[in-house]
This record gives C-alpha cells, sequence and structure tokens, in this order.
C-alpha cells in the first residue's frame, strides 16, 4: 500500500509540475518586449521641404 501511495503522490506531483513550467512558458511568450516598437530607418514623405 505505501508504493502504491508513493507512486499516485509522484504522479500528481509531476503533473502539478508540469502545469506550473507550461504556464510560465506560456506567459514568457505573451511577455511584451521591454523595448520600443521604432523603424530601423525612415523614409522622407512628398511635400516635406529640403
Amino acid at each position: 500500500m505505501n508504493r502504491l501511495l508513493a507512486a499516485a503522490l509522484s504522479a500528481a506531483l509531476g503533473a502539478a509540475l508540469a502545469g506550473a513550467a507550461s504556464f510560465g512558458v506560456l506567459a514568457l511568450i505573451n511577455a511584451t518586449p521591454d523595448q520600443p516598437n521604432t523603424p530601423l530607418v525612415t523614409f522622407e514623405t512628398p511635400g516635406q521641404g529640403r
């Protein structure tokens, strides 16, 4: 009976750990970057004075 209880507890702990890891990975994927999204190159539009 002790082995069965240990197996059930380790399976439950593994499932909880896998679920927490998946939520952590999803949170990292959906995180917004710290840097602003500014273009590296800008072009003059017609009508701007030179």
